[in-house]
């Protein structure tokens, strides 16, 4: 029996089909008989629909059906709330909303045609800045849901803020601001849906919950669920992006309406306006310690710019929650944390979901506060970590064990933290050079309540001895390795060699629910559901049933929701913790800031796959960078600016740190399969402010707000 396959850097299943450009690609499929379709967008940010005239538009040669609100059986949709209309026939609210649907024989005549539609507006008020909105008399976005704008508040309340401040001998306060940020996945929004053998209407179209996304348009086409199927195709990326609808809806309706396969690719300018946008906040702290370097109080308010519609905002927003105070006891809380509609792109999920807004604010508190003690960030932070037992902001501990400690030494020791202290000066006199420490902390699973669930199917074939598995599991391979290290735990699990393993993916027609990829939870919740399925098919095994056919549906450890008054719950059923040590050079004459050295130190539990954890660290650290430096997406009015890559700038292969040293630490998780923890978002959480504090190191300036683009920096000096 093979029992050594966990922990070996095996190849990635789908490296081939991807290097050599074989493996199709949503925007790649194409049946015969195929039409094209194009979206009408809004446009407008806010606007009352006055009437649709696509009279002009019938007429160009080619077209075969436009569509628009009063064509969609049930005209809403939403992951959490059903609060968006499919195409709009009432209001628009963002700038990419989508208003009519243009089917045609061709991509050209769908596009002239989409152009010639007429739509009367009348044009409302504006809402843009998520503290304005929420005084009583603001402008509503959503006239037709509560009393309000505010669609989300979570608190806090541990302890005695107040008798905490009292014991204060320094105490912080300060506003930060996190931007928006673009997924800018390589793969733009695309699909085909057409009918398939069985008369379902099938969408095979990129996304990071198969079943989720056959509900969601079964009921906005009236359908059951099983007249609907979805496949997933290979995805060019996803990063939380893909968790919400784009294309999938309105590409089922035209198929089914016309029973003919549809096809759309939207341009790289309609996927920044159309998808949902990592949420900037504004954030106020005021935070205690005593001279000996003990965490006592710490308040603060977190407001997160939802956009137009609630998307995924109360969870991200009940995740900021938890993270606000980082990684550390603090014996008394007490935390706001609203969620705000405006007239911007809807804040969607994205790497991290809510934890890089409130960690921020943690670990620039952090820094400041070692700073007025007189004490090393490290040992600061050191000091404070959370330990076994500890509760957090919520009132219960961490499911354990807890491994703050263990990251934070193990980045310091791998940067040289202490040989760093007294560093030579760069002959240059411009450039300063700084070093920063950050540390973060995650979920894993999701969260509140829900009862987390991962469904598997494995096959054993053979007649003497197991010939070849087959493993049937819905999860989406959004670029991050899942499908192999899926395959790995299949061989370790019933005992084969991984070539042995055959895995089929991403059909709702042929398999059950793995929930989302996404709350790094997929190596965990599919590690678990595969050994089940395994240990199941192996007992059929030795009762000499051929072929042995199991299937099994893990569920994780019950959580429970916040109490709406104190917070109080058991929120997460597993969590992963991260520290990052980064050396940083700024050009005070330009105001540029490089990013030169990064140390990530990530406690996976157990890496399945050592290879693909330390790609994920890289990734990850370079789309931090990113958020921290580079990204500035900017809107005016509830009009995006940054529309293109020309405009919205992401780190190249010229802007990369020289080095990113990834430190895989493995505490193993009691419930994690093999020990495993989740990992994907974890280098992300803390860089930016890692960066923040070595800018700070090298200046002497707090930046309290980011990206750190030339501009605020040379502003920040007073150079301009």
């Amino acid at each position: 029996m093979t029992t050594n396959i966990i922990g070996k850097s095996l190849p990635r299943i789908d490296a081939l089909g991807k290097v050599t450009g074989k493996a199709p690609y949503s925007g790649d499929l194409s049946l015969p008989g195929m039409l094209y379709m194009k979206t009408l967008f809004a446009g407008r940010p806010h606007a009352r629909v006055l009437g649709v005239d696509a009279s002009k538009a019938e007429a160009v040669p080619g077209v075969v059906a436009i569509y628009t609100a009063k064509d969609v059986p049930v005209n809403e949709y939403g992951l959490q709330w059903q609060d968006q209309p499919v195409l709009c026939g009432d209001v628009v609210r963002f700038v990419g909303d989508q208003v009519a649907i243009v089917v045609a024989e061709t991509v050209e005549a769908a596009a002239a045609a989409r152009d010639l539609i007429e739509v009367e507006y009348e044009d409302l008020p504006v809402v843009t800045d998520p503290v304005a909105a929420m005084q009583p008399d603001a402008p509503r976005v959503h006239a037709e849901i509560g009393d309000s704008n505010i669609c989300v508040h979570y608190k806090i309340r541990k302890g005695d803020v107040e008798a905490g401040f009292a014991q204060a001998d320094v105490i912080i306060e300060s506003e930060y601001r996190t931007p928006s940020q673009e997924h800018a996945y390589l793969q733009p929004e695309a699909g085909l849906a057409y009918i398939d053998e069985e008369g379902r209407v099938t969408v095979e179209a990129g996304g990071q919950w198969a079943h989720v996304d056959r509900e969601q348009i079964a009921h906005a086409l009236g359908l059951p669920d099983e007249q609907v199927r979805v496949i997933y195709p290979a995805i060019g990326g996803a990063f939380g992006g893909r968790e919400d609808m784009s294309v999938q809806i309105t590409l089922a309706l035209a198929a089914w309406k016309l029973q003919r396969p549809v096809k759309t690719i939207w341009t790289r300018q309609e996927s920044i306006i159309g998808h949902g946008k990592r949420h900037p906040a504004v954030m106020r702290a005021k935070w205690g310690a005593t001279k000996d370097g003990k965490l006592v109080a710490a308040e603060t308010e977190i407001i997160g710019d939802a956009g137009a519609y609630m998307y995924t905002s109360n969870k991200v927003l009940g995740n900021a929650t938890i993270t606000a105070t980082g990684p550390y006891f603090i014996p008394n809380v007490k935390n706001d944390v609203y969620g705000v509609y405006t007239n911007h792109p809807p804040g969607a999920a994205f790497r991290g979901f809510g934890a890089p807004q409130a960690l921020f604010l943690a670990e620039m508190q952090m820094d400041k506060l070692a700073e007025a003690l007189g004490m090393d960030p490290v040992a600061f932070r050191h000091r404070n970590a959370l330990r076994d037992g500890d509760t957090l902001g919520v009132g219960t501990p961490a499911p354990g064990p807890v491994s703050v400690v263990q990251v934070i030494e193990a980045a310091a020791e791998k940067f040289g933290w202490e040989k760093t202290s007294e560093r030579p000066k760069d002959k240059r006199s411009h450039i300063k050079r700084g070093r920063g420490f950050a540390c973060g902390f995650k979920n894993v699973g999701f969260s509140f309540g829900y009862q987390e669930n991962c469904w598997a199917r494995i096959e054993l074939h053979g007649e003497r001895e197991i010939e070849h598995v087959v493993l049937y599991h819905a999860a989406a391979e959004v670029g991050q390795g899942t499908h192999t290290v899926m395959t790995q735990m299949a061989a370790e699990a019933v005992g084969v060699p991984f070539e042995k393993v055959t895995l089929i993916v991403s059909d709702t027609a042929k398999m059950g629910n793995s929930g989302s990829v996404s709350a790094s939870r997929m190596t965990f919740m599919s590690g678990n559901a595969i050994k089940g399925a395994a240990e199941r098919a192996l007992e059929k095994w030795q009762a000499e049933e051929r072929p042995a056919i199991a299937e099994y549906k893990y569920l994780a450890p019950k959580t429970t929701p916040f109490d709406k008054e104190t917070g109080h719950s058991m929120p997460n059923f597993a969590y992963a913790y991260v520290a990052q040590a980064a050396e940083v050079e700024v050009d005070t004459e330009t105001g540029q800031v490089r990013l030169v050295r990064v140390v990530s130190a990530n406690d996976v539990g157990k890496a399945i796959n050592p290879a693909l954890v330390e790609g994920q660290i890289e990734g990850g650290v370079v789309q931090a960078q990113g958020y921290a430096i580079l990204e500035d997406f900017k809107t005016h009015d509830g009009r995006v600016l940054t529309d293109q890559l020309s405009t919205y700038l992401l780190p190249t292969i010229l802007d990369i740190p020289e080095k990113v040293e990834s430190v895989i630490v493995e505490v193993a998780d009691p419930i994690g399969p093999w020990g495993a923890r989740g990992v994907g978002e974890l280098p992300f959480l803390p860089l930016a402010p890692a960066v923040a504090a070595a800018v700070h190191d090298a200046t002497g300036v707090w930046f309290d707000e980011f990206p750190l683009t030339p501009e605020r920096v040379l502003r920040g000096l007073g150079k301009i």
